[in-house]
């Protein structure tokens, strides 16, 4: 499954990511921000050697629900999840070393 790169129409609801399996990431930000922008390619580079890693690319903001249920502050936040658990995440990457750490530890079987 390789990364999305446009954000969802409509974000899943809370109990929907929780019911998920294998490995996933939600990648909560804006399109028109600064630095989810600049985060892409970064989030690119990291998703080439992960294809098969579930991507949802969600649209954050004031009333959405999901973003606050997972206390997110700053875009982008990815969150790696492993058969619905958190295992880690990334805020406002700068390097691409911190998104495949994330990636490896859900790109494992538990």
């Amino acid at each position: 499954m390789p990364m999305n790169t446009l954000y969802a129409d409509k974000e899943p609801t809370r109990a929907e990511v929780d019911a998920l399996p294998g490995a996933t990431v939600i990648e909560f930000g804006a399109p028109w921000c600064g630095f989810c922008r600049a985060a892409q390619p970064l989030i690119e580079q990291a998703f080439e050697t992960h294809e098969e890693v579930r991507h949802l690319k969600i649209e954050d903001g004031s009333g959405r629900p999901l973003g606050r249920s997972f206390r997110v502050k700053l875009w982008p936040t990815l969150i790696f999840f492993r058969d619905a658990q958190e295992v880690g995440r990334v805020v406002r990457p700068g390097r691409v070393d911190e998104i495949r750490k994330g990636l490896a530890q859900i790109d494992q079987p538990a």
